[in-house]
């Protein structure tokens, strides 16, 4: 059987630097089946290409603008269309390589979209992305903090239909929408801390759902830098909640890993 996919990591981020080589090690040792990279804005790109170049048919790359851009360390901004201006050429000159465009999408809280007009121009940019995942056939690893149904409501408006939700952040009823819309649902680690996640993944049929670490965030302790190997934790505790054998959460998510990331197949076999 096939071992669980990380549907959702930032193995590019700068934490990581330092020791990349033994993160990926200890997935692989771990029995993790495929890593899938996101970026979150243009200076990203290369690094997340090259790093699946390195770790060819592990680690697999998404590449996209998020809705929260970082201008330093200590200072994010809500996206703008110029932002996106920036990363589309790259991605045109990347798009061979992708598996997924990500990630993307809308995040409304107040510190960074406080305004109609900063959701407004979040809006336009996912839509453009939308827009070019239909264009190259790729599906939409996607971003919802503190916007579960407006980022529902404007993939199914814009026909969206190959679709991973990440460590969505709202009711259960919003998820059981993008549910009906064919789309799927990654859990995180932080599951073991979240009891919003813990509620979600009791009510989200396994049909739906998917794995993902979001390294180095939502790790099981908050603070600590998360990894890929600590994608079991996810998986045991879906497992737990279902009262089903771990086995079979692996099983579904990485047979649903397959069908929302269709090129996955050339990497992963059942």
């Amino acid at each position: 059987m096939a071992g669980p996919v990380d549907c959702h990591c930032h193995l590019a981020a700068a934490c990581f630097q330092p020791d990349v080589a033994a993160v990926v090690r200890a997935a692989e040792q771990a029995a993790v089946s495929a890593l899938v990279v996101v970026s979150e804005q243009a200076s990203e790109f290369r690094s997340v290409v090259e790093l699946s170049e390195r770790f060819p048919g592990f680690v697999l790359p998404c590449l996209g603008v998020h809705p929260v851009q970082e201008i330093s360390p200590e200072e994010q901004r809500s996206v703008t269309l110029k932002d996106l201006d920036a990363a589309l050429p790259l991605i045109e000159r990347y798009k061979d390589k992708l598996v997924g465009i990500g990630e993307v999408g809308l995040d409304f809280t107040p510190r960074f979209a406080s305004t109609d007009e900063q959701k407004e121009g979040q809006r336009q940019v996912l839509i453009k992305q939308i827009e070019l995942a239909r264009r190259l056939d790729l599906p939409l690893n996607v971003h919802s903090r503190s916007a579960g149904r407006p980022t529902i409501n404007l993939l199914k408006e814009q026909g969206a239909t190959k679709v991973l939700l990440h460590a969505f952040d709202g009711k259960p009823s919003v998820a059981m929408e993008g549910v009906r819309a064919g789309y799927y649902f990654s859990i995180p680690p932080s599951i073991v801390r979240s009891e919003q996640k813990q509620k979600l993944v009791k009510q989200l049929p396994l049909e739906n759902m998917c794995l993902e670490t979001d390294s180095p965030a939502l790790g099981p302790e908050k603070q600590v830098r998360n990894e890929p190997k600590n994608i079991y934790i996810a998986a045991e505790y879906i497992a737990k909640i279902k009262g089903i054998p771990v086995g079979e959460v692996i099983e579904v998510t990485t047979q649903n890993a397959l069908k929302v990331f269709p090129k996955l197949q050339h990497f992963i076999r059942i």
